[in-house]
């Protein structure tokens, strides 16, 4: 922990954006070079079935870390249970411009507006083909930015047809703010002909490879009482089967003050944690007991994502925390979990 720490401190001089690609790239030499065993703790066995998949643990890597899966084995080194890769669109994009990655140090936050920067499906698709770790990959699409909203439903399909067999379950991520109109994906009629179209590929698809691979939606946290109810209506609907909680959020409530604060963006980490903790909370009590939640935001510690599991989520995932906390944090949630059960 202390090394991390040290590490940490100097890859936070850096700028954010050069810094989390590099850090990416000290992951894969690690792994490359062996140390992996050496360098990170162990992780305890706490396999759990979700989805029809079982996991070798609760603890997942959430999307945006490793957009286009380029480091699946240094990440799977680590000792997650799962690793969602993504958000990925059809087309390769640049995102939006830069700046646009900021640390909020004192409150263990991120604020980012990347925009789906990727290097389109091909590329993904090809490099979950040559990764070397037996782990399970969940793979998050979206739409590009130039595809209008009304328009949006051509690249889900096109994204879902393309990583279905690469895929142990596929993410529809409807809920970054980054992406001008994407949330509105999330209410009334668009909602219902997205996820009608989905499904109905989904069971083509799954007679095209006899196989069956799960779809989950991620939301906003951001959401009131009301559009809670109506998207678990919806997801029961159309049998979604299961539900991320949370995506960033573009209040700035408890960062007020601080550094960077008025960037625009999704908001990560730390002051994440309540808000997305309470969406868990209320979707757990709107669906029906059958369809997992998979909870993110804000988790940086055991004690954190066993929150996350008393509120009613089956898994957890770590993006911001894993920044701040290092690699340990894995095997302290699993330690966390084991301990509750």
């Amino acid at each position: 922990m202390m090394l991390y720490k040290l590490m940490r401190t100097l890859m936070f001089q850096l700028e954010a954006e050069k810094a989390h690609h590099l850090g990416l790239q000290g992951l894969a030499l690690v792994q490359m070079s062996g140390l992996s065993s050496l360098l990170y703790s162990k992780v305890a066995t706490a396999p759990v079935k979700v989805m029809g998949i079982d996991f070798p643990n609760a603890v997942g890597l959430a999307a945006g870390l490793d957009k286009n899966g380029d480091y699946i084995d240094a990440l799977a080194a680590i000792g997650f249970g799962f690793i969602e890769i993504g958000t990925v669109t059809p087309r390769p994009q640049a995102g939006n411009p830069k700046p646009r990655l900021f640390r909020l140090p004192e409150a263990n936050a991120f604020i980012n507006r990347m925009g789906f920067n990727n290097l389109g499906v091909e590329h993904l698709v090809e490099q979950v083909k040559i990764a070397k770790q037996d782990t399970i990959i969940g793979i998050n699409i979206g739409k590009n930015f130039d595809t209008p909203v009304e328009n949006a439903v051509d690249d889900y399909l096109i994204g879902l047809k393309k990583v279905y067999s690469s895929a142990d379950y596929i993410t529809i991520n409807i809920s970054s703010p980054n992406t001008p109109g994407l949330r509105a994906l999330q209410f009334g009629e668009s909602l219902n002909e997205l996820l009608a179209a989905l499904k109905e590929e989904q069971s083509s698809l799954q007679q095209q490879h006899q196989r069956y691979v799960p779809m989950a939606v991620k939301v906003a946290p951001d959401l009131n009482a009301d559009e809670v109810i109506q998207l678990a209506k919806a997801f029961e609907q159309f049998e979604i089967d299961a539900v991320i909680a949370t995506n960033t959020t573009m209040s700035r409530e408890e960062v007020i003050g601080l550094p960077f604060s008025g960037e625009m963006g999704g908001l990560s980490g730390g002051p994440l944690f309540d808000k997305s903790t309470e969406i868990v909370r209320q979707f757990r009590q709107e669906l029906p007991q059958n369809l997992p939640i998979i909870a993110a935001g804000g988790i940086m510690s055991g004690e954190d994502a066993v929150a996350k599991l008393d509120a009613g989520a089956e898994l957890v995932q770590i993006y911001s925390g894993f920044i701040y906390q290092g690699p340990k944090l894995v095997s302290d949630i699993v330690h966390a979990i084991n301990e509750r059960m």
